[in-house]
C-alpha cells in the first residue's frame, strides 16, 4: 500500500510542535552518524530549536574545531 504525500505546514499546537521536532531531531542525527559511519565520510550537522537552542553532530576533531569557530562568530553577530 502507498502513503499519500504530506503536505508540509506549519503545526499550530505548541507542545505537537516541540515533540514533533524532538522526534525528526534524533531522526536526523541518527542518520547522520549513519552516513559517516557507512561512508566513511566526516559528516556535521547544527540544529537550532525554535527557541534557539543549539544541537550539534560531527564525526571528526577537526569538524569540531570548525563548528567552536563558526558558533563563536555567529554568536558575536547574533549579540550586536
Amino acid at each position: 500500500m502507498v502513503r499519500g504525500k504530506t503536505e508540509m505546514k506549519r503545526i499550530e499546537n505548541t507542545t505537537s510542535r516541540q515533540v514533533t521536532f524532538s522526534k525528526r531531531r534524533g531522526g536526523l542525527l541518527k542518520k547522520a552518524f549513519e552516513l559517516s559511519v557507512l561512508c566513511d565520510a566526516e559528516v556535521a550537522l547544527i540544529i537550532f530549536s525554535p527557541k534557539g537552542k543549539l544541537y550539534e553532530f560531527s564525526n571528526s576533531r577537526c569538524l569540531d574545531l570548525r563548528f567552536t569557530t563558526w558558533m563563536d562568530v555567529n554568536f558575536q553577530l547574533k549579540v550586536v
